[in-house]
């Protein structure tokens, strides 16, 4: 969630809303593979009170994206499973990046903002100290003479 309240009756791609007859139909699948790929782990939708399938409109993409690796590619279901692992923990470490670089970004501003203030409080009757040159000059002093 991005912290926002949502609109309960809002629909959004994670919106568990298709029965597995209609999964089955947008992802031209069986609905017998989609509960086989629910058993290996593949493809787990949302059940309903009733223990009934309910799947997401991602859902669906994920289960066209199986059948393409499965039928195209060659890959087993096996290393099907792997891969969207992989990519799930791939898309959890750029979330964890972008909102880890968020917080450098938030804590660098205020780094700034201090050293701001920090520099606003300067007293300007002092003087820039800067660095004196070593001379081999000799200098003679010589008190002035009081008059008598």
């Amino acid at each position: 969630m991005d912290g926002r309240r949502r609109n309960p009756y809002e629909l959004t791609e994670e919106t568990p809303v298709y029965v597995i007859s209609v999964a089955a139909q947008l992802s031209g699948l069986h609905p017998q593979t989609l509960r086989q790929y629910d058993r290996l782990g593949l493809v787990s939708p949302d059940r309903t009170a009733g223990r009934g399938r309910r799947y997401s409109a991602r859902d669906i993409e994920l289960l066209r994206t199986v059948q393409q690796l499965s039928q195209d590619e060659g890959i087993n279901l096996a290393g099907i499973k792997r891969i969207i692992e992989l990519e799930n923990q791939v898309a959890a470490l750029q979330q964890r990046v972008a909102e880890l670089q968020s917080a450098v970004e938030g804590a660098a501003a205020a780094m700034q903002q201090r050293e701001a203030a920090v520099h606003a409080s300067y007293r300007r009757d002092l003087v820039p100290y800067q660095e004196v040159q070593q001379t081999s000059a000799l200098v003679v002093w010589r008190p002035k003479r009081q008059p008598e």
